[in-house]
């Protein structure tokens, strides 16, 4: 009799191991938690948290009339490219999750992109500008604005906004996203004032810490602005060591300003400048403004831009998942199915603006760029929007 009690339950345990398994549908986060930018990491990690309880405490989301609790696994791409290439390997492949957010920064992005695509993994990456994340790579999605119109946008801003005939541009050439996003500005900024308008185009490399060479070369270049496509932790150096060195003129930054703690860094020597970007948090409203509330409330700070597409990105893929016919357990054909679903989403409303993606090409939304004003109280002001 015991023996025949334990064998049934052993049989009612062995059973409801894989059913417990199969209620759970398991995205992994490919993100920087150490190295040059961990605040990139934590708002992203932040941000899901955010989104994980929410869907689980009013009861997961439901596919094909079942529902399922979400499940989120983080791994630290330590801001190096190796390291996010094996992260999203280990995802895929040891993890089994159902798609991937992340890398965020184009030099973790671009090869852990090419990974997903090949291991054929639904992959989005909510803060990745630079063109080649997404190029050819139809299991990789995008959350936000290229550098081909980030560029432009930057260029037609200073040449309009500053008058500026003249522009200089420094930035870090051994990282994807500062060189493609300077080699664009550079291209439209010459096509508005002319050939030779980029009067000195200056480079360092990745954790360089003295700027003064080349801040000296711009200085006397007669730049009317300089481009900065910096991270946070790099802009507060280069626009300190500029002033010092005598370059009074607006310098202009690109969205990768809006991430971290550039004002605890920078200071007031960032106040009155203006960047391109994703959103502004000073002034939002609606979903957004909803958004910002609760996050400041959990982690008592404002979410950057990066927290921001990283809760659009999630959201988009889920609500993918939700439209799939069914979750079948065949990882293959599961991951198939989510990427058809995120290919035709219509018109998805984030926070950080609405979302599609063209029928044909590469999975880049076609979305609005914001040009924000740093305040005089340090904070990301709306200064306008400009649409493709």
């Amino acid at each position: 009799m015991k023996r025949s009690w334990l064998i049934a339950l052993l049989l009612v345990l062995g059973m409801a191991a894989p059913a417990r398994a199969a209620d759970t549908i398991k995205l992994g986060f490919n993100i920087p938690m150490t190295g040059d930018i961990p605040d990139v990491g934590e708002s992203s990690k932040n941000a899901a948290e955010m989104l994980k309880k929410k869907i689980n405490d009013a009861g997961g989301i439901e596919v094909g009339g079942k529902k399922y609790l979400v499940e989120f696994i983080y791994e630290d791409n330590e801001s190096k490219a190796e390291s996010a290439l094996s992260t999203a390997r280990k995802l895929i492949t040891q993890d089994n999750v159902l798609g991937i957010v992340g890398p965020q920064s184009s030099k973790q992005a671009v090869p852990a992109a090419e990974a997903s695509n090949d291991l054929k993994t639904p992959m989005m990456a909510p803060w990745s500008t630079n063109p080649n994340t997404t190029k050819g790579r139809p299991f990789v999605f995008r959350g936000c604005f290229l550098d081909t119109f980030q560029g432009p946008t930057a260029a037609k801003f200073a040449t309009e906004e500053f008058k500026a005939k003249k522009a200089a541009v420094l930035y870090d050439i051994a990282s994807d996203y500062p060189k493609g996003l300077a080699e664009d500005f550079k291209a439209a900024f010459e096509k508005i004032n002319g050939p030779g308008s980029v009067v000195a185009f200056e480079t360092f490399t990745t954790k360089d810490v003295d700027f003064s060479a080349q801040l000296t070369n711009i200085a006397k270049s007669g730049a009317d602005v300089l481009f900065v496509p910096q991270y946070y932790n790099e802009v507060p150096l280069i626009v300190k060591q500029a002033k010092s060195l005598g370059f009074n003129k607006p310098v202009l930054g690109s969205d990768s300003w809006g991430s971290g703690d550039l004002m605890g860094l920078c200071g007031d020597d960032c106040k009155g400048y203006f960047f391109v970007t994703h959103y502004a948090a000073a002034g939002a409203k609606g979903k957004t403004k909803e958004f910002i509330d609760e996050y400041t409330k959990l982690y008592n700070k404002t979410p950057d831009d990066v927290a921001a597409l990283t809760w659009d990105g999630a959201n988009l893929m889920l609500d993918a998942v939700k439209t799939m016919p069914a979750i079948t357990g065949d990882m293959a054909k599961d991951r198939e199915a989510l990427m058809k679903a995120m290919a035709g989403i219509k018109k998805f409303e984030g926070i950080t603006g609405n979302m599609s993606y063209p029928a044909t090409g590469d999975h880049d939304p076609i979305k609005c760029a914001v040009v924000v004003k740093i305040d005089d109280a340090g904070k990301f002001a709306f200064y306008k929007s400009v649409c493709p």
